[in-house]
């Protein structure tokens, strides 16, 4: 059965508008009770630093209490803080109150099991099932309770520092931190801090209306400006809950996650630690599969989504995955994506082997690419639309094997993605402009 409100990451909209309203997340939170823990049970609610946190957070453990769950609050804290203590704390489920990358009036809520690991499509669908029925408190004796959780941002720190050789010492290097005024903006630079950097920190004073604001890993020339300008080794950024990381080289050039995802498949061959195929997406660079085929690699292509990254690999006995936004998996070091371990490994490889950020990502061709949004009022459907076939079809030929058509509906935002990727940026910027237009028509039709 089709989701009406799960998508590729949980649940999320404009705030005051169904679904992100007081009243849904209220219904929302006796749903997944009933699902999740329908004897009582405890879960673990973070969320970022947007403004409207607050409102959805008291909705949503208003809704645990009075379907007699226990709820652990935390504060703000990165996303994949939630997953980690979400199992180490032995809660029965975690809650993530975000709208990762978007802008503060939007929000999100979206859900870990008790292994820190996101729903499958079953229990998502279950959920929904349930939010018809109106929310039943049950008896003052059975309620739940609610406790905060004081602890939660050391234990995540101490888990992320864990992540790295024991005794090893970033000091030396001179790190900017950008954490996209978002969740990460307390944790990532004491992290990277402690472990003997010198840090530089941006995008670190949240005000609930600023995160992904002109900041982060969505809009990182703030960070590539200040690298340079500071003559830092390397820059950091992270979106606004923390699960996605893009990185800038000393000349302040992005690295983004394609390329990180190269560096560290790279680093755990040659240490002999690479397990199962490396995955990506379908929108993926294909310079990515080009060089990892050079180094007998297997890659493999996953739908959009780290979960769908994160399925293909445990299905395939895989450690390493993800997307070229950032969102990277180390399913050798968490459960996750995490924007913060991943930049403390590519920081330990430069640490071991000496070399700069630069240098490290230069294995890897970086194939032009261009992506366009196409804004949709109503589904789309791109498979039956004889206009946009025929223009994939050309663009298809006119690109040959060197080189790839990728249309796609978003999961979080009502537009259609178009992406070309090829050998020549004039043929690719022309191809993408023609399908672009191609969606364009068959939406007005």
């Amino acid at each position: 059965m089709p989701r009406q409100y799960f998508g590729t990451d949980g649940i999320r909209g404009a705030v005051g508008e169904p679904p992100m309203t007081v009243d849904f997340a209220l219904r929302l939170a006796s749903a997944a009770a009933k699902v999740l823990v329908p004897e009582g049970g405890s879960v673990l609610i973070g969320k970022d630093t947007r403004v409207s946190g607050y409102m959805f957070e008291s909705a949503l453990e208003a809704g645990f209490v009075a379907s007699g769950v226990d709820v652990l609050l935390t504060g703000p804290l990165p996303t994949p803080a939630v997953a980690y203590l979400t199992c180490s704390l032995h809660a029965d489920f975690g809650i993530v109150i975000s709208a990762s990358h978007n802008p503060y009036h939007d929000n999100g809520i979206k859900f870990f099991d008790r292994a820190g690991e996101k729903l499958s499509d079953e229990l998502e669908e279950a959920i929904e099932s349930q939010l018809a029925e109106a929310p039943r408190p049950r008896s003052s004796r059975s309620l739940g309770q609610a406790k905060h959780v004081s602890s939660a941002r050391v234990d995540y720190q101490n888990f992320c520092k864990a992540t790295i050789p024991e005794g090893m010492s970033f000091s030396g290097l001179k790190v900017v931190v950008d954490a996209s005024h978002g969740a990460g903006y307390k944790v990532a630079p004491r992290v990277i801090a402690d472990l003997g950097a010198e840090v530089v920190p941006v995008g670190c004073s949240p005000n609930g209306r600023n995160i992904n604001d002109g900041c982060g890993s969505t809009s990182p020339e703030l960070l590539m400006l200040t690298v340079a300008g500071v003559r830092a080794d390397v820059g950091i950024a992270l979106d606004g809950d923390g699960d996605r990381v893009l990185m800038v080289d000393r000349e302040g050039t992005l690295v983004d996650g394609d390329q990180l995802l190269y560096i560290l498949t790279l680093d755990r061959l040659e240490q002999g630690t690479l397990r199962g195929p490396v995955v990506g997406t379908v929108m993926t660079n294909l310079g990515l599969e080009v060089a990892l085929r050079d180094l007998g690699v297997d890659f493999r292509r996953a739908r959009v989504g780290d979960r769908h990254v994160l399925g293909m690999l445990k299905e395939n006995g895989g450690v390493l995955g993800g997307e070229a936004s950032g969102h990277l998996i180390c399913l050798d070091k968490t459960t996750t994506g995490d924007g913060l371990i991943i930049a403390l490994q590519v920081l330990a490889i430069m640490t071991r082997t000496g070399r700069n950020l630069q240098e490290l990502a230069d294995g890897m061709p970086h194939f032009p690419q261009m992506m366009l949004n196409v804004e949709v009022d109503h589904r789309v459907d791109l498979e039956a639309e004889p206009i946009i076939r025929k223009a994939i079809g050309e663009a298809e030929s006119t690109l040959g094997d060197r080189g790839r058509v990728v249309l796609r509906a978003s999961g979080t935002e009502p537009v259609i993605r178009v992406m070309v990727e090829g050998e020549n940026e004039d043929t690719v910027t022309s191809l993408a402009h023609r399908l672009a237009d191609s969606v364009r028509t068959a939406v007005r039709a």
